[in-house]
């Protein structure tokens, strides 16, 4: 495996080199390719990438802005930090499209209306990228990703900004991005979670594949349209999966009911101090990490840090802990009646409640001497 890895590294190596100053024919092409969702967190949104060919060299590679390593050192604690470096790769339009086939994802290509001067432009820009240090970038999930990378890359290329975000931005990143977890109750919630303020915001950053495609459909260059034609490369299988409750909001719902069902002191402070560390996490987070769709996360209100006083503290300081935890939930209420992901908090909202409420009237924390 290792000696296979090395072969194709070797490949690309001299492929660059023998290619920085290879001249391209009237035939050559380049297009971009608006890749499907995958199954896998990280493919979630797609993926875009760029295509060169030239027929009359045999030229077909496809430059992507999407590759990452998992054995980096450290790689979550940097992934969660901000400052995981994501990097250019290059393959052949062959292996590229095989993953892509092999997985069921759908894959478009939309051919660039460009002059053979842009057109041997970006191929240089492209391989000089490669070859340097400007093949790798600090990955943002909203700033910069594949997709703005790509955008960037044809923008500087043409000389002026005609790619430009044309789906709607009156609306919050949040609610761009809550269809992409339709069949995948976990991973939309843990989302809706740790993502902050800054998701709530309007969404006015191209920076999803599938708005890059909306976006090059309108782009015009000189009057022309930048598109020259459009078509499917790989088809996709529909993303629909059985109903499961276990991947539901009824599971986590139902873990919640039995919860509050139980009545039980040690149960009550056992399930807020578990909140109340998750709390502590999302407000660490905050502080730890770069990425802004982190920062000043309001579910800490819910998942409230202060929960984890509450094994600590006589009954005095238990009952203004409670009081102070039952405003807090209020002003998250306020908060959350215009987000797109109130329904999912529901059940916590509605179990914080009942078990604030629950021990103040019944004193179920006794004092602690």
């Amino acid at each position: 495996m290792m000696k296979k890895l090395f072969l194709i590294l070797l490949l690309g190596c001299f492929f660059i080199s023998f290619s920085q100053n290879l001249p391209l024919s009237d035939n050559a092409t380049v297009s971009v390719f608006t890749c499907g969702k995958g199954s896998q967190l990280y493919s979630t949104f797609g993926h875009t990438a760029i295509r060169i060919k030239d027929p009359n060299t045999t030229l077909d590679v496809v430059y992507n802005y999407g590759a990452f390593d998992f054995r980096t050192e450290n790689f979550y604690l940097k992934f969660v930090k901000g400052d995981l470096q994501y990097f250019m790769n290059v393959t052949s339009y062959e292996e590229f499209i095989y993953e892509y086939q092999y997985e069921s994802r759908e894959v478009i290509e939309q051919t660039l209306d460009l002059t053979l001067d842009k057109k041997q432009l970006l191929f240089e820009r492209l391989n000089a990228s490669y070859s340097s240090e400007d093949k790798f970038y600090t990955y943002k999930f909203i700033d910069k990703n594949c997709t703005t990378m790509v955008v960037d890359k044809i923008n500087e290329t043409i000389g002026k900004p005609i790619i430009y975000k044309v789906d709607d931005t009156s609306i919050s990143y949040r609610t761009v991005l809550y269809p992409y977890f339709e069949n995948y109750f976990w991973n939309k919630l843990g989302i809706n979670i740790i993502f902050g303020k800054r998701t709530d915001e309007k969404a006015s950053q191209l920076f999803l594949p599938i708005e890059l495609l909306h976006s090059l459909d309108q782009a015009k260059i000189d009057g022309k349209p930048l598109v020259l034609s459009t078509k499917k490369i790989a088809s996709g299988k529909e993303d629909k999966q059985p109903f499961s409750f276990l991947n539901s909001i009824y599971s986590i719902a139902l873990v919640l009911l039995l919860l509050v069902l139980t009545n039980k002191r040690w149960v009550f402070i056992s399930h807020l101090f578990v909140l109340g560390l998750l709390g502590l996490f999302l407000s660490l987070v905050g502080l730890y990490s770069l990425h802004k769709e982190v920062l000043w996360n309001y579910n800490v209100l819910l998942f409230n840090p202060l929960f984890l006083l509450f094994p600590f503290l006589n009954w005095n300081w238990t009952k203004k802990i409670i009081f102070l935890s039952s405003v807090f939930l209020v002003v998250y209420v306020l908060i959350m009646i215009t987000k797109p992901h109130l329904f999912l908090m529901i059940p916590f909202i509605l179990s914080n409640a009942f078990m604030l409420l629950k021990l103040y009237r019944k004193k179920l924390l006794p004092s602690v001497k």
